[in-house]
């Protein structure tokens, strides 16, 4: 039992995948935290590009 519990401990085949779901706990937690904040960042960022496009296809002459 003891050698079983020794090899067990020391066993790394599955960090890679517990530090990728950790990662993704983290991130979605941030997410909800700053829920709001993230909302308005995108709908400001959303709201400039579409006013922004009038002046790209006005400022563009073909020759």
């Amino acid at each position: 039992m003891g050698k079983w519990l020794k090899e067990f401990w020391y066993e790394e085949d599955g960090v890679g995948v517990i530090e990728i779901i950790l990662i993704l706990v983290i991130l979605v937690m941030l997410i909800v935290i700053f829920r709001d904040k993230l909302k308005d960042i995108v709908e400001k960022a959303f709201s400039s590009i579409s006013n922004g496009t009038g002046k790209i296809n006005t400022d563009m002459k073909i020759k």
